[in-house]
């Protein structure tokens, strides 16, 4: 699977759901940049020290994916387009079928 950026618009549309930044302290690595780089290794399937340099350091890619997933931030994102995709009749659960014969 090839690997696409966000567009700007698709970018505004999920930044409110992103955490706050900390009022003190050392300022966050760019979030654009960094959820650029968690969506390209978990796109491509590459090790973290693998991806593009453009994207900010690796280890804080890691280990704000995993900081973002304690927070539910993916979740709320993925409902949020889950909402949009209804509203929008972007997606149906008509016609979806649910096979189980491999667990």
């Amino acid at each position: 699977m090839e690997f696409r950026e966000l567009k700007d618009e698709e970018w505004a549309f999920l930044e409110p759901l992103r955490p706050p930044r900390a009022r003190t302290g050392r300022p966050r690595a760019d979030d654009r940049k960094t959820r650029n780089g968690i969506l390209y290794v978990l796109t491509t399937g590459c090790r973290w020290m693998d991806r593009p340099a453009k994207d900010g350091s690796y280890q804080t890619a890691w280990r704000r994916r995993k900081e973002w997933e304690a927070q539910g931030v993916w979740e709320r994102r993925w409902r949020r387009l889950l909402e949009w995709g209804y509203r929008e009749k972007k997606l149906s659960l008509e016609g979806v079928g649910v096979e189980a014969t491999t667990v």
